[in-house]
């Protein structure tokens, strides 16, 4: 008998995910972070509690914190992308938010130690890459719809701008630096949607 025959009913259908199976896991996981923290979630914890098999879990997420990366993205206090008619609000409701969430909960510590596991480990590096190019594509819609709203404006990188925010939110992060004034991530945003939308010098 297998692990995953002994420790409960639910069954991997190979390498592809099993949806059922895949949201008791992400769910189990959600709720050991919830309870424990970071410092004690672990993929014994989540099988356990999922009753799944741990060989499931490593097939579908190779590490500890690609499933870490996973629940990150599912918790609900992400930052959406508002939708103002106005790029310098729009970026300030975002970052603001953002810089928040890392603050006053568990997720800017939970992003700390993806970032860290990703200098060293490559499964965890490619992961966390593909999840950044993802949120730097829907950051960058809404320097393409301020572009659209505005046809004097330079045909500058959208994907690069966005890139440009989240540098700064980066830095901050990785520096212990979160507790940031309004005022400070008014000024930011409004450079760099002032630099991204100003026309093109004549001649």
């Amino acid at each position: 008998m297998t692990e995953e025959e002994q420790e409960g009913p639910r069954r991997s259908i190979g390498a592809r995910r099993n949806p059922a199976s895949a949201e008791a896991i992400l769910e189990a996981a959600e709720a050991i972070l919830a309870e424990s923290g970071p410092s004690g979630f672990s993929i014994e914890a989540v099988a356990r509690r999922a009753r799944a098999g741990k060989p499931t879990i490593y097939r579908w997420w190779p590490t500890r914190m690609i499933l870490l990366l996973d629940v990150y993205h599912r918790q609900k206090g992400l930052p959406r992308f508002e939708r103002t008619g106005d790029l310098a609000e729009e970026l300030h409701i975002f970052l603001r938010e953002l810089l928040k969430r890392w603050r006053e909960g568990p997720m800017g510590q939970i992003f700390r130690m993806i970032i860290a596991e990703a200098q060293t480990d490559e499964e965890t590096s490619e992961a966390l890459a593909n999840y950044l190019l993802n949120r730097r594509r829907d950051l960058a819609t809404l320097f393409a719809e301020a572009a659209a709203r505005q046809p004097s404006a330079p045909r500058a990188n959208p994907e690069l701008a966005a890139e440009i925010v989240s540098a700064f939110a980066w830095e901050r992060l990785l520096t212990g630096r979160l507790d940031v004034p309004d005022e400070e991530i008014r000024d930011v945003t409004r450079i760099i949607a002032n630099g991204f939308l100003r026309p093109p010098p004549r001649g």
